[in-house]
């Protein structure tokens, strides 16, 4: 197996779950966080597809502009205004899509491939970028899932689920 297939299999099996519980967030939910300057339950939806697009667009085409405005100016310069619960999933799943299918399409011999940004200090293999994308969703939806316990709304573990 190959590291785009490998990352594939990986991401969808993630997403299975990331989509459960997402699927829990009620419209109400979107605008709680927290504390004052933790990301609210949207704006972490929001983030979730902003940085996987930002991130697979350095990955697979060199393409620095998420990085170029996210680094110096920190994550809230990139994230954009949350808009409804339908429209924020529907775009999670959409740029999901679209990157299982431009990573399908990516030429495995070309995985290893760095990616380099002297100004920002950047330097990362093609593989290590897209398995990244893996990590971070893992990281989010476990913190969404304590923001939705912190709401009242226990959240079943995943043990045993495939």
């Amino acid at each position: 197996m190959d590291y785009g297939e490998l990352f594939c299999k990986q991401k969808e099996a993630i997403r299975r779950r990331t989509r459960e519980v997402a699927g829990m967030v009620r419209t109400e939910d979107l605008v709680w966080r927290p504390e004052k300057d933790a990301l609210s339950i949207g704006e972490m939806l929001r983030h979730l597809w902003v940085s996987e697009e930002g991130v697979r667009r350095v990955a697979l085409d060199g393409n620095f502009a998420y990085y170029e405005k996210r680094i110096p100016q920190g994550l809230r310069a990139v994230l954009g205004t949350p808009g409804a619960l339908a429209d924020e999933l529907a775009r999670l799943e959409s740029v999901h899509q679209e990157t299982l299918r431009l990573v399908t399409a990516f030429p495995p011999e070309r995985m290893e491939e760095e990616r380099v940004h002297a100004e920002l200090g950047f330097r990362r293999k093609t593989y290590i970028m897209l398995l990244g994308i893996n990590e971070h969703e893992i990281h989010h939806r476990a913190q969404l899932m304590v923001y939705l316990r912190m709401l009242g709304r226990p959240v079943a573990e995943s043990i045993n689920r495939r």
